[in-house]
């Protein structure tokens, strides 16, 4: 993305960019992030833009907020291919590569409501299987149920 499409939103001073989400998905990605709501950070998203990768892609920008890890993971789940920026003072302080794990443990509770991870007399953590990338597929490790991709957001943790 060249300096030009990257500014058709104003240049943030401090905060994160995540380049490279698949069109379309940059709300559920807010949702997964927990960022839709009861925050004060400006967000400035941008979507359908065109793009060589992916053909359409949406591009978020958080001002005054660096993400951690475990966002990074949750992120991964929907955008594995995206991108992070950490913006310092204008410019690129740091570049980072989203990357799904082979195990995702307490970011998702699994689906399933007879899964041992539903009763609350079991304190186990919740272990969730990454079995394939393109598409992604994600099993529990207990129950093998295999998640609906659709309704992942809703059973962050």
């Amino acid at each position: 993305m060249s300096d030009a499409e990257m500014r058709r939103v104003t240049a943030i001073c401090n905060g994160t960019v995540i380049d490279h989400i698949p069109g379309g998905q940059a709300l559920q990605v807010l949702r997964m992030l927990r960022l839709e709501s009861g925050i004060s950070n400006p967000i400035s998203l941008v979507m359908n833009v065109p793009s060589d990768k992916l053909g359409r892609k949406d591009v978020l920008k958080i001002e005054d907020r660096e993400l951690v890890q475990e966002e990074l993971d949750r992120l991964a789940i929907i955008a594995s291919e995206a991108s992070v920026a950490i913006i310092r003072n204008y410019g690129v302080a740091e570049k980072r590569q989203v990357g799904l794990s082979d195990e995702l443990v307490n970011i998702i509770k699994c689906s399933f409501s007879n899964c041992i991870t539903q009763n609350q007399r079991e304190p186990l953590p919740q272990r969730l299987r990454v079995v394939s990338r393109s598409p992604v597929e994600i099993r529990c490790s207990y129950c093998g149920k295999i998640q609906d991709m659709a309704e992942i957001h809703e059973r962050i943790i």
